[in-house]
């Protein structure tokens, strides 16, 4: 989360306007997609945030290389180029997130097994450990970690939910020493 007033400004007004227009998931879409372009990508960050390089420049740039993307995402980038806080928008986009998933009851989810989950073991996941958080469902990113031996390790916000073989394993450790 972002400690920036002014990206919890524009990520506020983002997503009442994408409610209003019925295109949350459009947009929320869209801006998963800018983010893992925007933060893989530090030549393009560093190309945008440049002051050599003209704000009409920027524009026209912006509107070639996400052409394809809502109106919506494309008019908030030139709003932010025209008041210089392009340099916001991994914030902006993070705090968007929250609000998207608030309103829709989903948190955010990383799941680390030893080999990728299914879509039904995602789905059971999700039912089980949602209700843990207060939530409707989880949106999981999967992570294969084969030095977990087994078992399953959940990390949603700051709750961990450790049941690995490799922490039993430590703990039978801890107890045989001590």
């Amino acid at each position: 989360m972002s400690n920036s007033t002014a990206a919890k400004r524009y990520a506020i007004a983002l997503f009442e306007l994408a409610q209003q227009k019925n295109e949350l998931q459009s947009v929320e879409n869209d801006l998963r997609e800018l983010k893992v372009v925007w933060n893989g990508n530090k030549d393009l960050k560093t190309l945008f945030t440049s002051p050599k390089l003209s704000l009409d420049k920027k524009k026209e740039l912006i509107r070639e290389i996400f052409s394809n993307a809502n109106p919506i995402v494309i008019n908030t980038l030139l709003v932010l180029i025209d008041k210089k806080r392009l340099g916001e928008v991994s914030n902006i986009i993070s705090e968007f997130m929250a609000l998207s998933n608030e309103a829709q009851g989903i948190a955010e989810a990383k799941v680390y097994t030893t080999r990728e989950l299914t879509e039904e073991e995602r789905a059971s996941v999700s039912s089980v450990f949602a209700k843990n958080v207060g939530k409707q469902s989880l949106r999981i990113q999967n992570i294969v970690d084969p030095s977990i031996i087994g078992g399953i390790r959940v990390q949603i916000g700051n709750r961990i939910y450790d049941s690995t073989l490799s922490t039993k394993l430590d703990r039978l450790k801890r107890n045989l020493i001590g």
